[in-house]
């Protein structure tokens, strides 16, 4: 496959993944990544591939149709990752998530629609169906977003499909379960209560800790999406989900025994406005076309811990810079745990 993809967001945590995935499994294939490096994108996620002849890193924002339309018209592919997405801070500044996930998947989709690319891979979540009491949601399941990330992203997905009914854009939506593994940013949990754990420091767990989500290795997660390059319909939406349902307190228990950490360390915090108590996918849809998760839970979770037990480097650089400037404005009082 010599496809020449364009990835946005690819500085992120799946983006970053996806970009190393493609390159190791089409070595004949080009990859632009194009990210405005906020502070989630993070060129430390990429140093493997940083030299590598058919990839180019362009700095620049979603949100900007010059540099769009320069990009997208030599490509096959686009894969749109780049987005705002943790629900705590679109709660305190909203704003940016709707420029960021709407207006710049605007932008993408009105660059597109003039150019002759043969798949535009939006990557939706899970989130945009609201918490799920029982049973779980397939993909004619009603939006009901209770925050302004997912909000967004709904947005975002429904404008995607107009595209493709509007201006037979060739759409593809995924809509994947909560994401682990390497290169996460630290405000996520797993890497939160990992790495603050390491330096014994409190895993701030809010609520009741009861919350629960089904947990996608990242890499099973990239192998989908190329999967559904090659063999997914336009138009279409696939949920993709692994039957990992974990409770945030499981979690906690479960990163502190494989360090070797007391429960103490776990303190629990008022919980956040609007706090969705489960999501759960129903992913037959993407299982009938012959995909499913390779990974095992609990041995991606143990290899995912060691990783930053051994990477320190990467995520104190992580904890010292942007992500501190904004905890110190926004989280101090609840989040008691982070230096």
């Amino acid at each position: 496959m010599a496809m020449k993809f364009l990835v946005t967001g690819g500085a992120g945590f799946i983006g970053s993944n996806f970009i190393k995935y493609i390159l190791n499994e089409y070595p004949g294939c080009k990859v632009i990544n194009l990210d405005k490096l906020t502070y989630a994108g993070n060129l430390d996620n990429l140093i493997g591939i940083s030299k590598n002849k058919n990839y180019k890193f362009v700095k620049g924002d979603i949100c900007d149709p010059v540099i769009v339309n320069r990009l997208i018209k030599d490509v096959d592919v686009v894969v749109h990752f780049a987005a705002e997405t943790h629900v705590d801070r679109s709660i305190s500044d909203a704003g940016t998530f709707i420029k960021t996930d709407v207006f710049g998947t605007f932008i993408l989709l009105n660059s597109a629609k003039n150019s002759n690319i043969k798949k535009f891979i939006h990557i939706s979540t899970d989130e945009v169906y609201g918490s799920i009491e029982d049973g779980s949601a397939d993909e004619d399941s009603p939006l009901k977003p209770t925050n302004p990330y997912s909000a967004s992203k709904a947005g975002a997905d429904r404008l995607a499909y107009s595209y493709f009914q509007t201006f037979r854009v060739p759409v593809i939506i995924t809509r994947s379960s909560n994401n682990f593994g390497p290169h996460q940013h630290v405000e996520k949990l797993i890497p939160l209560f990992t790495t603050n754990a390491i330096e014994n420091k409190k895993l701030p767990l809010y609520g009741d800790g009861l919350n629960k989500r089904d947990w996608l290795y990242v890499i099973d997660n990239c192998e989908a999406i190329d999967f559904l390059i090659n063999k997914g319909v336009e138009g279409q939406v696939y949920n993709i989900g692994a039957n990992n349902e974990k409770t945030n307190m499981h979690i906690s228990h479960t990163v502190l025994k494989e360090l070797g950490k007391p429960d103490s360390l776990i303190e629990f915090v008022k919980d956040r406005a609007s706090h969705d108590r489960r999501y759960a996918l129903n992913w037959e849809k993407i299982r009938k076309l012959g995909w499913r998760p390779k990974h095992d839970f609990d041995t991606a979770l143990k290899q995912t811990i060691k990783w930053y037990s051994e990477n320190r480097w990467w995520w104190s650089k992580v904890k010292k810079g942007k992500f501190k400037d904004y905890y110190q404005k926004q989280y101090v009082k609840r989040w008691q745990g982070i230096s």
